[in-house]
Formats: structure tokens, C-alpha cells, sequence
């Protein structure tokens, strides 16, 4: 079959490579899948150059999650048969940027049926990180406003629906038209550009200076720093990755005095800790889907020749809305 590897790390357009490999075969609680959709995520440019914290021996195939159709089980799997249409996480070395790709059974879930392959290949790592993030861990309340940083990237965008999905006022903040017209599509309430705009001066006009009550921050670094001086009173500061490139230090003293809290967010952990949450929010993500309510925003869809390509754009900051390998 073919698929993208990366044989050394570095930047994603220069370390993958497409190859013919053997087709995979599961192990005990696995399954084997054609890979119907996989889309690009900011821990495959990770991976590929070595800083995300899960390290795949070389050589392995990007594309941490996907949609695919069950060809084969392995041993002790029960609850899916061959034919199916699911969704979930990809187990290294074989990921989802590949004709074929091996999932656990524990991160597999059935695909929602109101959505399409490259939408519900886009439900779990954004929508999933969204969910435990804004009802887990900062337990948001309708009326609240929600501040959410990068809103038209992958983790971003699945927080603004689920924040208006919640009954939160969502601000988000973006740079650059073409991504605050996403932000603008997927529902958000108010647009920042930053470019041209100060989030934390918008904020306080639009919360009459109380602040956000929740800020959702994939972005790290000055974009946090910042984030403090617009929190509310009892607010909570949501720390979800460092996409900008700096992992920011938290002034204590500043959180005491303004009484707000930073909450620390490793969704993967409750594949560990607490499965059956995981079951609760995929059921959950699977209502909303169903009643249209929140609906991954597939910006572009890939043949399997232009992954690579895909991911370096997507490391790059350039990708507006989620960029997906389309079998």
C-alpha cells in the first residue's frame, strides 16, 4: 500500500516521504482500516520534527487521527465488525496518512452519521480537546464569555461551536481576514484580528472591563501573558498547547490577586484515567453533529500526492480551517 514516512525529523515537507509498504495486520485489541479521511494535525509537524512528546521510532507514518472502514480485527475485539465507518486515533508507526492504518479498539469510536468522511475524521482530537477543556475543566456557564486564541485552527474552531453550543458570548481571535471570516462562519460572536487589533482592549469594551470569563489558549507564550490582562474576576485560563512557539512562565502572585485560576488541559489522559468520560463526550460531540449544532469546517480536502505539503502549510500557520487527506 502507499503512505507517507518519515525516515528522519525535520521540517514535514522535507522529511516524508510516499512509499510502498507492506499492508498492516492488527495485534490483540486492534483494528486494521482503509483509511477514508485523515486530517492534518499540529502534532503531526511535531512529530515529524521530533518535539511532540510522543516520540514514534523511525520510521513512522503521520496522521494522528482519522475516519476509516474496518477491514480487519484482532484478537479480543468485540463491539465493531468489518464494514463498519469509524473514527478515532491512529496507533504509530501506521497513522492515517496511508491507504491503510491500525486503532485501538479503546479510541474508536463509531462515526456520526450526519457527517461526511473529512468531517468526522476532524470530530476527536479538536472537538474531544474542546469538550473536556471547556465543560471538565473550566466548567463554563451559559452567559459566560469565552475567549478563544487561533479560533480558526483545528482546536480553535471545535471551541467556538461548542462554546456557542454551551451559551457562551465567544470572541475569537484570529490574524488575518480570510481566517476571521471562518471564525465569523463558524459562529463567533465577535472577531479580533490581531494584526491590526488589540484582543485584550476588544475584551474589556465588550465585557464593559469585567474580562472573559473563560479563555481558551492553544497558543502559549506572549499570546497567555496577554490573556492575564483580560481574565475576569473567577475566571479560569484554560492552557491548551504552545503553538506559537514559546511555553510562557505563570506569574503566581498575578493569578492570587486577580483571583483567577490557570487550568491545565491533557486530553489524552483520559484515555487513561477515565475512559468512560471519553465514551460520554463522543456521545455527546455525536447529539450536537446530529442536531447540526457543531459540524467540523473542512476548509480543503487532499489526494494522498499533496499530504505533505498539507502538513508543512498547516506547521507553517498558513491553513485556514481544518486541510484534510481525502481518500
Amino acid at each position: 500500500m502507499k503512505a507517507w514516512q518519515v525516515n528522519a525529523l525535520g521540517e514535514p515537507a522535507e522529511v516524508m516521504r510516499l512509499v510502498d509498504v507492506p499492508d498492516p495486520t492488527p495485534g490483540p485489541g486492534q483494528l486494521v482500516v482503509r483509511v477514508l479521511a485523515s486530517p492534518a494535525n499540529f502534532p503531526d509537524a511535531l512529530m515529524c520534527r521530533g518535539l511532540y512528546q510522543v516520540k514514534p521510532d523511525l520510521p513512522f507514518t503521520p496522521g494522528v487521527e482519522l475516519c476509516g472502514e474496518v477491514t480487519s480485527l484482532g484478537e479480543g475485539v468485540t463491539g465493531f465488525a468489518v464494514g463498519d465507518r469509524v473514527i478515532g486515533a491512529a496507533v504509530m508507526p501506521h497513522g492515517g496518512f496511508a491507504e491503510s492504518a491500525v486503532m485501538e479498539v479503546a479510541t474508536t469510536f463509531a462515526a456520526p452519521a450526519a457527517l461526511d468522511d473529512a468531517q468526522a475524521a476532524s470530530l476527536y482530537i479538536g472537538y474531544q480537546t474542546g469538550w473536556f477543556g471547556l465543560h471538565r475543566r473550566a466548567g463554563i456557564r451559559e452567559g459566560e464569555t469565552l475567549l478563544v486564541h487561533a479560533a480558526a485552527g483545528g482546536v480553535g474552531s471545535a471551541a467556538i461551536q461548542l462554546g456557542k453550543a454551551a451559551g457562551a458570548t465567544v470572541i475569537g481571535v484570529v490574524g488575518g481576514d480570510a481566517k476571521a471570516a471562518v471564525a465569523r462562519e463558524l459562529g463567533a460572536d465577535i472577531v479580533v484580528d490581531r494584526h491590526s487589533e488589540d484582543f485584550v482592549a476588544v475584551v474589556k469594551e465588550a465585557t464593559s472591563g469585567r474580562g472573559a470569563d473563560v479563555i481558551y489558549d492553544p497558543v502559549g507564550g506572549e499570546t497567555y501573558q496577554r490573556s492575564t490582562k483580560c481574565i475576569a474576576f473567577e475566571g479560569r485560563i484554560l492552557v491548551i498547547g504552545f503553538a506559537g512557539g514559546d511555553i510562557q512562565s505563570a506569574a503566581l502572585n498575578h493569578a492570587l490577586i486577580k483571583n483567577y485560576s490557570i487550568v491545565g488541559l491533557h486530553w489524552g489522559l483520559y484515555n487513561l484515567f477515565d475512559p468512560a468520560a471519553v465514551a460520554e463526550c463522543h456521545a455527546d460531540l455525536t447529539r450536537l453533529a446530529d442536531a447540526g449544532v457543531v459540524r467540523p469546517l473542512v476548509s480543503e480536502k487532499l489526494e494522498l500526492a499533496a499530504v505533505a505539503d498539507g502538513v508543512q502549510r498547516l506547521a507553517d500557520g498558513s491553513t485556514v480551517g481544518r486541510v484534510v487527506y481525502v481518500a
